[in-house]
């Protein structure tokens, strides 16, 4: 015995129509929603101390035994860390808006890829967090009460870690689970290899390295990194990295020495990914160049990692270090580049939903 597909239209038509008594049903509108990892309320003591918690709270971010990790971010982390972080937004702060740049960032990306969807009428664009606000679980359920019944989950991250990728699913799938009518997800995957974000971040450098009165003797895609034994148990983040700048560098046709990898942002005592971002930069300003220039082509948009740990931070260690010239390459955040990226990947993995 065959059934016909439900979906067919033709054969929709010849089983007749429902029963009078039968519940209503509509076509259900579909969400977009773009993830970030997130962002505290604000840069005093209590908003960082909520921020720093829920994100370092995460087993997916910090993978030791909560028996030994816990009192360690109870005890010293959390009575430390969110005074110093504060600082370091507060320097980057968007003080027109109060918030974060990255919260600035994502809420315009979205509301650009809702424009450039507007061919497409059934699509509801929205934005969320992993950490903080506006939350996942609170996104999801407002597509919801929207009409949605399917749900596209874009998480911002070009090259895949479980440390980012997967726990922004994992937060998505822990609301769909209080839902009594969840809605059908998919997940954007990573896109650190296709051509249209390739082409973005050559455009992008090209771009801005023409704005300079300088030519930089060694361009670095630094990406933020990961505990080395969490590669070693087979994230594959550092080959998407490495992949991504092969790729680069071949658009650009540039050499392997102008256009190098390392990794930034490690916390705690154990070993990460290396090259270390902040070891290179000391490095080459010792060894005698003069000037360089940094991108971050594993973060979406301009946040704290990029505006202040590279844009202050590593400036400060180059030039303390003998360098003379050196510049900081913004994210694709939601320029055209950014937002070409977007909506490319956003409609490809749509097909069969539109």
């Amino acid at each position: 015995m065959t059934l016909s597909s439900p979906a067919d239209p033709k054969a929709a038509k010849a089983l007749g129509p429902p029963p009078a008594d039968h519940a209503p049903l509509k076509a259900g509108k579909i969400g977009v929603m773009l993830i970030n990892l997130g962002t505290p309320d604000g840069t005093d003591f209590k908003p960082m101390w909520r921020y720093l918690r829920e994100f370092l709270s995460d087993p997916r971010v910090i993978e030791l035994n909560k028996a030994i990790w816990y009192p360690i971010l109870y005890g010293l982390v959390l009575t430390t860390r969110p005074k110093k972080s504060g600082a370091n937004y507060a320097r980057i702060w968007n003080r027109e808006k109060n918030e974060s740049p990255l919260r600035t960032y994502t809420r315009a990306q979205a509301e650009k890829l809702g424009q450039a969807l507007g061919d497409l009428p059934e699509i509801v664009v929205d934005w969320a967090m992993r950490y903080g606000n506006p939350s996942t679980a609170s996104v999801a359920q407002r597509l919801v009460e929207q009409g949605c019944d399917r749900i596209l989950s874009f998480p911002l991250y070009p090259q895949y870690s479980a440390t980012t990728t997967a726990t922004a699913n994992d937060q998505l799938f822990r609301a769909l689970m209080k839902m009594r009518a969840a809605p059908a997800i998919r997940s954007v995957p990573p896109y650190y290899a296709e051509p249209v974000y390739i082409d973005a971040l050559a455009r992008s450098i090209e771009r801005h390295l023409a704005t300079l009165d300088f030519e930089p003797e060694v361009v670095i895609t630094s990406y933020h990194g990961i505990p080395k034994p969490y590669s070693d148990k087979g994230d594959p983040y550092q080959a998407h990295c490495l992949e991504t700048t092969r790729l680069l560098r071949q658009k650009l046709g540039w050499s392997d020495d102008r256009l190098i990898t390392t990794f930034q942002s490690r916390f705690g005592a154990q070993e990460w990914l290396q090259p270390y971002t902040d070891k290179t930069v000391e490095k080459l300003g010792h060894d005698g160049v003069k000037s360089i220039a940094i991108v971050n082509p594993g973060f979406s948009v301009d946040c704290i990692e990029t505006l202040d740990e590279i844009g202050r931070e590593a400036a400060e260690t180059f030039h303390h270090a003998g360098g003379e010239k050196f510049a900081h390459i913004p994210c694709l955040n939601d320029s055209a580049e950014g937002m070409a990226v977007i909506e490319a990947m956003v409609r490809r993995e749509l097909a069969g939903w539109v």
